[in-house]
């Protein structure tokens, strides 16, 4: 519990701990040439029989067998189909890494679950693979060059410099996604990285294995004993990393428009290969100018109608902190803003039975009481009602009550120049099936 929090929240280590490319890739990996190598200690077989197609079969079919035991998620669905691809790749003689097999991975995924185009982990997922796969293209030949050394030396700082090079390629191509969808950068995620990726792959994963082919002899507890103190490495890695100072930027919420101005430069600037390639520079800049023109509401409400946010001047400020915590919190996040501002903020006047709030020309009842409608309809253009409204309420430009709360979940207002702008979760969804219809014969 502890390595989640802070793999999550600060180090941006949480691809360790989510069974996708690396876990899948460590396997297939050790297998192919754990198989491979043992095949090629006898002489007679390695002349006469294609080894690396032997080793491509048990690679894949261990691959296949991770994915079972591991539950089979939708990640490690798409980690299998990727190592599938390129071990497909190694028995039929084509090149094993290549974006033509990243493009077929996607498209099998987009054909099964055509929703998970939009979900975080696929865009960080084919992000980084995308990018590492780009630069690996461009950087083949001098990289094949290098490692032409023999030198245990100069093996292991390659080694090294590759798995900072590669932490550096996914952090960029990732970093803008993770803004968007969790209002978060990790700032040394490239430094944990570097220390947790080779305990990983180069001591836990390893025991891990081990650990599962002694379990039939009763004796795993030899590996499980080593594994624990990779895992304790890793969990002291990000429990340091995660108290320094600045370890973690909070990110306001981006316009989606930016987001897709990011994915279209990074993919034009991946998928080309001539000179106009880098035209796609210029509009992946542009969307990261684009993430700070994001403007948030003004006011929010959860569709319980027991919290309410207004923004004043130190920023959003929470009515409450104990109730609706979740809403409160995810608020907070998009707006980057570690804690609530006091309330109530400059500007508001609060009772028992409600608030008024003065934005510029803009007068704003909050309701918690039904004795407050009477006097609170009368005078303010903008009412939110925790309770049912009704009939009682007829002066007031817009009026959102607590069976509007219920219909169409929680609100955002805005003010602008020309008025008051409102959007609902469900109006912003749309008429779609899987969206609530609840409640569409009620009215005031």
């Amino acid at each position: 519990e502890e390595l989640v929090h802070l793999a999550h929240e600060v180090t941006g280590l949480a691809h360790l701990l989510a069974i996708s490319g690396l876990h899948m890739g460590l396997v297939a990996a050790t297998l192919f040439f754990v198989v491979r190598l043992g095949m090629a200690a006898i002489e007679p077989v390695a002349l006469r029989y294609p080894i690396k197609k032997w080793a491509a079969s048990a690679a894949l079919a261990g691959a296949l067998f991770y994915l079972l035991i591991s539950g089979a998620t939708v990640p490690t669905q798409r980690a299998f189909v990727m190592v599938g691809l390129v071990l497909v790749a190694v028995l039929i003689d084509r090149t094993a890494i290549s974006m033509r097999l990243v493009a077929w991975a996607a498209l099998g995924i987009l054909l099964l679950r055509p929703e998970s185009l939009l979900s975080a982990s696929f865009q960080l997922s084919f992000a980084a693979v995308v990018a590492l796969i780009a630069t690996w293209e461009a950087a083949r030949g001098r990289w094949s060059a290098w490692r032409g050394s023999h030198s245990v030396v100069r093996q292991i700082g390659l080694y090294l410099v590759g798995v900072a090079f590669t932490s550096v390629i996914a952090t960029a191509a990732t970093a803008p996604f993770a803004a968007y969808h969790f209002d978060r950068v990790a700032v040394y995620g490239l430094l944990a990285n570097l220390v947790a990726v080779p305990i990983t792959a180069l001591w836990i994963m390893p025991f891990g294995l081990l650990a599962l082919a002694l379990m039939p002899l009763g004796l795993e507890h030899l590996a499980l004993a080593p594994m624990g103190w990779g895992l304790q490495a890793v969990i002291a890695v990000a429990g340091s990393i995660s108290e320094w100072p600045g370890a973690v930027a909070l990110v306001p919420a981006a316009p989606l428009g930016a987001l897709i101005a990011v994915a279209v430069g990074g993919l034009w600037l991946c998928l080309w290969r001539g000179r106009w390639r880098w035209a796609g520079v210029a509009a992946v800049a542009g969307g990261l100018f684009a993430f700070s023109l994001g403007r948030p509401p003004d006011i929010l409400v959860d569709e319980t109608g027991k919290l309410f946010a207004v923004r004043g001047a130190d920023g959003l400020a929470l009515s409450s902190e104990r109730l609706a915590r979740f809403s409160g919190e995810v608020w907070l996040r998009r707006e980057a803003q570690a804690g609530s501002a006091p309330w109530p903020p400059d500007g508001m006047r609060c009772d028992r039975l409600g608030c008024i709030y003065e934005h510029g020309a803009h007068r704003i009842a909050l309701v918690r009481d039904p004795r407050a409608l009477d006097e609170d309809c009368a005078i303010a253009e903008v009412v939110i009602s925790a309770v049912p409204v009704r009939w009682r309420c007829r002066a007031p430009a817009t009026v959102i009550d607590r069976f509007d709360l219920w219909r169409d979940g929680a609100h955002a207002v805005w003010f602008d120049d020309g008025g008051v702008r409102v959007r609902s979760v469900n109006r912003r969804r749309g008429a779609r099936p899987w969206v609530a219809a609840r409640g569409r014969g009620v009215s005031r």
